[in-house]
């Protein structure tokens, strides 16, 4: 009889004792249940934080992404480098034999950058492949396919050429790049961008006045042969290229009396000497410099006062006078680099 009843004895406490096991790991469980949860929370809050919708204007209307854009295209070298400057990589890009000779700057494309045809006739079929979020090109030049390239993906259409006089094409540059960085949430990144330019615009001007030209008055050009004849691009009062050299302490002397969309005339040599006392500053591709090609037997260019005072001042051929706020640094770098050589 003692036996049964410490049997039972024993029984009773194994149960309890397995009972408060049991009970300890469902708390258990369920505490960690909860912070799994409370993490989980908290990740999904993250991501909404970081996806929350954003709506921007573009050259045809208000553009809402719900998320951020994480593979873009740019169809056009000025977003190329926009995205660069803002640290994104696009996954495909215009023309990119063309971007590396006319455009150089402080950040370069990935090796692994898809190369999706021309500026003028994109390549819709490989821009698709691609599978992106986004992408970015400018109006003038893909109006007419705005509904194809839609249906890839969402798509930005900037006017890089304001038809409205009292918008400047500098500012129209500095509008869209901050658009950009808020549509790819680096809105941060692109205020010290332009602090950064705004910065080596004053210390470039104390370097250029320190240079002592003969005269602060310029004229810039970018010339290539066309028709086997010299063609220049004589950039106007407008022109983004222009107002960065005003930026630096230098003053424009050409202006063609009409306003020029895209911020230059295009001209011959004969144009010249209305603007032969001001530094000549230009962009000319090494194949095809014009000036040592061309114009070498040419009494006309020959006899203008800044070819016979040694006020010619090149730039380079990857100075790119169309671009974004990287190829305005590496813009007045040059122009820092070829006056203090004189």
């Amino acid at each position: 009889m003692m036996k049964t009843w410490l049997r039972l004895a024993v029984l009773v406490l194994l149960i309890s004792l397995l009972a408060a096991c049991g009970g300890n790991t469902d708390e258990q469980e369920s505490a960690e249940n909860t912070e799994e949860n409370t993490e989980g929370n908290t990740e999904q809050m993250e991501d909404t934080e970081s996806t929350e919708a954003v709506t921007v204007r573009d050259a045809f209307g208000e553009k809402t992404f719900e998320e951020t854009p994480l593979k873009v295209v740019a169809l056009e070298w000025t977003y190329v480098e926009d995205l660069l400057a803002l640290g994104v990589q696009p996954v495909g890009v215009a023309d990119i034999e063309g971007y590396n000779s006319w455009v150089d700057i402080d950040a370069e494309l990935d090796q692994d950058v898809v190369d999706v045809g021309t500026r003028q006739e994109p390549n819709l079929e490989m821009i698709a492949e691609l599978e992106p979020d986004l992408i970015i090109t400018a109006g003038f030049r893909h109006e007419a396919i705005q509904q194809e390239l839609e249906f890839i993906a969402p798509t930005l259409f900037f006017d890089p050429y304001p038809t409205d006089e009292t918008v400047s094409q500098y500012d129209e540059m500095e509008e869209t790049f901050r658009t950009i960085a808020k549509v790819v949430q680096k809105e941060d990144e692109a205020e010290s961008v332009l602090e950064e330019l705004d910065a080596k615009y004053e210390e470039a001007k104390e370097q250029i006045a320190a240079a002592d030209l003969k005269t602060n008055e310029f004229v810039l050009t970018q010339a290539f042969s066309a028709n086997q004849a010299p063609t220049l691009r004589l950039f106007t009062p407008n022109a983004m290229a222009t107002q960065i050299f005003e930026k630096v302490g230098l003053e424009n002397v050409y202006d063609s009396g009409q306003f020029e969309m895209y911020g230059y005339s295009e001209v011959n040599v004969e144009a010249l000497p209305a603007v032969e006392d001001a530094n000549f500053f230009y962009v000319v591709q090494d194949d095809d410099n014009v000036f040592e090609n061309q114009l070498q037997s040419n009494s006309v260019w020959q006899n203008l006062n800044f070819v016979q005072n040694d006020q010619l001042y090149p730039l380079g051929g990857d100075a790119w006078l169309f671009g974004g706020p990287l190829s305005a640094m590496t813009l007045v770098d040059r122009i820092v680099e070829v006056v203090e050589e004189e």
